[in-house]
């Protein structure tokens, strides 16, 4: 009884000791990543509560794997069918891990929320850096406001076919698509601003483990819905097969660019990439790894965690792709009856013919469905903190008011986060006038987040990657190549999503993307003109690199900020 009690105490001890030196570690780990973010020039405003667990769950949340590979495939069946799907999502993967491992390394060295804006005036020569920054800057945050746009967009037409199933006859109307948007936008709003306060804690053995807040209980939620959902889907696709199952040469090998109009190559490449109607293909389900740097300032070691969640995101991302894929290739319905979906959107029908009832192709539906929930909650997050982060250097009107932080909602950007969602539900308006000039805001989104991808990398490689010697994660003697594939990917990436996925061209399947993101940037250049250029001064500078580009330079306008 006596040692049953001594080990009893002895255990007790040991536990409030490794609580006491966990508690201690993060504290001390805080401090660092404090001091840090001071020799870059920001003061810590927001709360640290992110490891490594909840960054990455967060990252694969904003992909949304089974939600972007579902939700267009009516664009991967126009531009060939199974092959495009399976062995574009693969070419994509590997491709993007270039652009993942370019990112890490620059995020290494510069943790920070304003991101790529930040890199480019830290990189770039004291003559140009100040342009590059506000350019970038601009790029970034309309990327960010268009992807939230376009999967809160892509979720609302997610509704509409979810309903189709029981309803087949209903075709949703555009006012009543943008009033399931302002719907969802709201629940999304709910939970980003009101429930980000709350502070479970989960004790795990001896360690008292904090899992933080609503958003990150909600990726983790997610992850846990998306590893489930597909099993769930796989096992229910396979077991039933009510339309049949196809042999592997189709499931890997069938390839049909007929319906697209254009050449077999090219088709592949628009089925792969080209982002029509909303549809969230490949290289768009990848095309916001970078959005998670918005969170560093509330990661406790940015330097480190955030570099292992951008590159393992990917492969991981991948293989869950792969994973969601094949059981669907293998029982596909007939390709011309998912093509005939009035609305465009035909997963609901296509879950319904392969489970051989509605209330299965319901359910399956139901699944999908919660993760583009979590999608929407995830970038709106991350799109907030690209808001804040510029209007805190001065870029945005109003930057007094929209670089705020709300301690009383767990510092939460409040108005930030406002402006982002009033501006979303603005540009959603445009869906009531014309849908194809609202369907280019998806593909403006890859555009511009691929742009502000480019540009830091882009710059280190013209200064030969000087900057990039003493980065924590470091690309070594490959840094070169893996850099030079990234940037060409995107400009390949950005051509295709400015092509139209059907030849001919009409009015309605035109693709505005282009036109759309040459709006933005006249907006952006005469903001600059009217106030940027005499009152914004870039990010601001604490310590001087050691670079031979000329950044080296302290500016004196920034100092003291």
């Amino acid at each position: 009884m006596n040692l049953s009690f001594a080990y009893g105490s002895a255990a007790a001890s040991f536990s409030r000791c490794a609580v006491k030196m966990n508690f201690k570690d993060e504290v001390n780990v805080d401090a660092v990543a404090q001091d840090s973010l001071e020799k870059l020039g920001y003061k810590q405003e927001m709360t640290r509560s992110r490891g490594l667990v909840q960054i990455l769950f967060m990252t694969l949340a904003i992909m949304a794997v089974p939600f972007g590979l579902t939700s267009p495939i009516a664009t991967s069946l126009i531009g060939g069918g199974p092959a495009v799907m399976i062995w574009g999502w693969i070419l994509v993967s590997v491709l993007t891990q270039t652009l993942a491992l370019s990112l890490a390394e620059i995020c290494s060295k510069y943790p920070t929320s304003a991101g790529t804006y930040y890199w480019c005036y830290r990189l770039a020569s004291p003559r140009t850096r100040l342009l590059a920054s506000w350019i970038n800057g601009w790029l970034t945050v309309v990327g960010g406001w268009t992807v939230d746009l376009s999967v809160k967009f892509a979720t609302a037409q997610l509704v509409v076919a979810g309903a189709g199933i029981y309803y087949s006859e209903w075709d949703a109307t555009a006012l009543q698509t943008y009033m399931i948007f302002l719907g969802v936008t709201a629940i999304v709003g709910i939970f980003c601003i009101f429930f980000n306060r709350l502070l479970p804690t989960i004790d795990v053995g001896p360690h008292l483990f904090i899992v933080a807040k609503i958003p990150i209980a909600c990726q983790i939620i997610c992850a846990c819905w998306t590893g489930l959902g597909i099993i769930v889907i796989s096992i229910c696709v396979l077991a039933k097969a009510a339309v049949g199952r196809h042999p592997a040469s189709f499931a890997l090998g069938n390839f049909d660019p007929s319906f697209s109009g254009w050449t077999p190559g090219w088709s592949f490449f628009i089925g792969t990439l080209s982002d029509q109607e909303l549809n969230h293909v490949s290289a768009y389900t990848f095309s916001s790894i970078g959005m998670i740097t918005h969170m560093a300032e509330e990661v406790y070691n940015p330097s480190e965690i955030l570099p292992k969640a951008i590159t393992w995101s990917v492969p991981i991302g991948s293989l869950t792709g792969v994973l969601f894929l094949l059981p669907i290739l293998f029982t596909l319905p007939d390709v011309n009856t998912l093509l005939q979906v009035s609305s465009g959107q035909p997963i609901g029908v296509m879950f319904t013919l392969i489970m051989g009832s509605r209330a299965g192709g319901f359910g399956l539906w139901f699944i999908i469905f919660g993760i583009s929930m979590f999608c929407s909650m995830s970038t709106s997050c991350a799109g907030s903190r690209a808001t804040w982060a510029f209007a805190r250097d001065k870029a945005i009107p109003f930057h007094r008011r929209f670089s705020k932080i709300d301690p009383s909602l767990g510092d939460v950007p409040v108005n930030a986060y406002a402006l982002s969602t009033v501006i979303q539900v603005l540009l959603g308006l445009v869906y009531l006038g014309s849908s194809a000039a609202f369907n280019a805001f998806a593909g403006v989104a890859v555009m511009c987040h691929g742009a502000s991808y480019a540009m830091p990398i882009a710059i280190s490689l013209m200064d030969a990657r000087r900057d990039m010697h003493d980065a924590p994660f470091n690309l070594g003697k490959f840094g070169t190549i893996i850099n030079a594939v990234a940037v060409l990917w995107i400009m390949f990436v950005t051509v295709l999503f400015s092509m139209p996925a059907v030849i001919p061209v009409t009015r309605w399947s035109m693709n505005y993307a282009s036109v759309v993101f040459g709006g933005f940037g006249v907006i952006s250049a005469a903001w600059y003109m009217i106030n940027g250029q005499f009152y914004y001064r870039g990010p601001p500078i604490q310590e001087e690199p050691t670079s031979s580009s000329g950044s080296s330079a302290l500016d004196s306008n920034n100092s003291g900020r």
